[in-house]
């Protein structure tokens, strides 16, 4: 084997280098090759896995405990999954941010007032994201939490039209709720939620880690209130998280194709395009 073939790292090693039919050196369980050579599925004897050892495995461990937990985990919920008895379609959904927040609920449900109030902050909050997140662009010249921000309501709406979730049971609304005046709105997914982690990112992008902070803080207070609201399901607000981080990466990948073709219309900050 060629020293020139062998991938280094610097902590020690327990895996095993293993090597191919085509005398490629390969670290199976560091999850890297030294090239990008594969084995045809074809060749059932070259398979990766014949060549495993036990030290391969416990390095498997050792070094990504990560994929070992989501493995474990998956086993985990295949067993909730398949021996879990369904919620009929009489029953109201069972949503376990609900059974969490269910002392809050009554707290709110016996305080009218108090629940406008925060329904007014949450709108303030929700007014601060939108001002940041436009001024980006029009007073920075970085449009990428922008763009970012136009992909995720526009697919919020197809996905929210598509498939029309039931108000949950309990909804406490409030005029001064973001959108204002009691009207509809789509419960999959949070657009509270997601704007403010687009934001966030951009935030820390700047290193603007204090305002950053805040706003991650918010929008935690921000998610246990619509919960104890009934303003939106648990999943909403989880895939909201999901769905900020996503289309702040899509914008991002928008940005730097369009600056590869010349399309640098949008901005002037060429700096900040990352």
């Amino acid at each position: 084997m060629n020293a020139d073939k062998i991938h280094q790292r610097s902590i020690p090693q327990t895996t095993t280098l293993l090597k191919t039919s085509n005398n490629v050196s390969i670290n199976n369980f560091n999850l890297k090759k030294t090239n990008n050579s594969t084995t045809k599925w074809g060749s059932i004897a070259d398979a990766s896995f014949l060549q495993w050892t036990t030290s391969d495995v416990f390095g498997l461990f050792k070094y990504h405990p990560v994929p070992c937990f989501f493995a474990v985990s998956l086993l985990f919920f295949m067993g909730v999954e398949y021996t879990l008895r369904m919620i009929p379609p009489s029953s109201p959904p069972f949503d376990i941010g609900f059974v969490a927040t269910a002392y809050l609920h009554r707290f709110l449900v016996a305080s009218p007032t108090l629940n406008t109030v925060l329904a007014g902050l949450n709108t303030v909050f929700v007014g601060m994201q939108t001002t940041y997140i436009i001024g980006t662009w029009v007073i920075e010249g970085r449009p990428r939490a922008t763009i970012a921000a136009l992909f995720m309501f526009t697919c919020r709406g197809i996905l929210g039209y598509s498939t029309q979730l039931p108000l949950p049971e309990g909804f406490l609304g409030s005029g001064a709720d973001f959108p204002v005046g009691n009207v509809s709105f789509f419960l999959f997914y949070s657009g509270h939620v997601a704007g403010s982690v687009i934001a966030s990112l951009d935030m820390k992008r700047m290193h603007r880690w204090e305002l950053a902070f805040l706003f991650d803080t918010l929008n935690l207070l921000q998610v246990v209130r619509l919960l104890s609201t009934r303003g939106h399901y648990t999943i909403d607000l989880a895939i909201g998280v999901g769905a900020g981080m996503l289309f702040d990466s899509l914008a991002g990948k928008y940005m730097k194709k369009a600056m590869a073709e010349g399309g640098d219309v949008l901005y002037t900050n060429l700096p900040h395009l990352s």
